[in-house]
């Protein structure tokens, strides 16, 4: 399922529980097709964590597709580390 960057129309606060779950807002669950359930893809980016519905393949494609052809060959160039290049 493709996800379209947008802020949600509400923010909130989750509550984790000591096993590590929480759930994911009635509003969200139902743009997202989950009504019934599904898969969420998660990237912990340090400060914070972006979720995607979809799973961890839906969340890579979200990814590549904001990441342009220059930053995807510098990249695959170790941005001129040639060490890093060959990683």
């Amino acid at each position: 399922m493709p996800c379209k960057l947008i802020a949600m129309p509400d923010s909130g606060d989750l509550k984790v529980s000591s096993r590590g779950q929480m759930s994911l807002p009635a509003a969200a669950r139902h743009r997202w097709g989950l009504d019934e359930g599904g898969r969420v893809g998660f990237l912990d980016i340090g400060g914070a964590v972006l979720l995607v519905p979809g799973g961890v393949e839906s969340l890579r494609g979200e990814i590549l597709g904001l990441v342009g052809e220059s930053e995807l060959e510098a990249a695959r160039a170790g941005f001129g580390d040639p060490d890093l290049a060959s990683e």
